[in-house]
């Protein structure tokens, strides 16, 4: 499938999105269908004060990496840049979404409606039964055998991801979709049917 996709995955100081800080960004791009490495985006937020909480081990993000880290005005003003106007993916988007838009809300003042195409909606359809929803985004990379040594770092994790996007395009066909336009469009329905389940 042809044209840009971009990859995006974010930490956070918590799982809560309408509370917890936007610690980091990670994109990458992935181009007709191969992850490009050199189009590539990472971030780190500076955090006043730095967050000390239980995710720290999760995502390695100390306090004096949160010190070092970029304005998160001058972050968020570079990650849009970067994005462009490219189809967003992610694994479990929704998430990536509110703290995204939520962040730019408070630090820009911008609004951020974007339609993103989620993975995890989509590769079920891809490979149903393959997977049990509950194993996540390890589960995907286990089955379809995509070698990963160490998640949650943002960058690693948009990595990792982008090769799930890689299997699904190359899926896609066989799923009667040949434009991207027609895969954000089963990820749509797939969200909305499984939040009115």
């Amino acid at each position: 499938m042809k044209g840009r996709w971009v990859v995006v995955d974010v930490e956070s100081s918590g799982l809560d999105a309408s509370r917890d800080r936007l610690v980091s960004i990670g994109a990458i791009g992935v181009r007709d269908g191969q992850v490009v490495i050199a189009d590539s985006f990472e971030t780190v937020l500076r955090q006043e004060p730095p967050h000390d909480g239980p995710d720290i081990p999760i995502h390695g993000i100390g306090v004096a990496e949160q010190r070092q880290g970029m304005e998160p005005e001058k972050a968020l003003r570079a990650f849009l840049d970067f994005i462009g106007d490219d189809p967003l993916v992610a694994y479990h988007a929704g998430f990536d979404e509110r703290m995204l838009t939520r962040a730019l809300r408070e630090h820009l003042g911008a609004r951020f409606r974007r339609d993103w195409l989620d993975l995890a909606q989509v590769a079920p359809l891809a490979w149903p039964g393959r997977v049990n929803p509950r194993s996540g985004l390890d589960g995907w990379l286990e089955a379809l055998r995509i070698p990963m040594t160490r998640r949650h770092r943002a960058i690693v994790d948009c990595l990792a991801t982008a090769q799930l996007l890689v299997a699904v395009l190359e899926r896609a066909p066989a799923l009667g979709v040949r434009r991207p336009a027609q895969l954000m469009r089963l990820s749509r329905e797939a969200r909305w049917i499984g939040q009115t389940r």
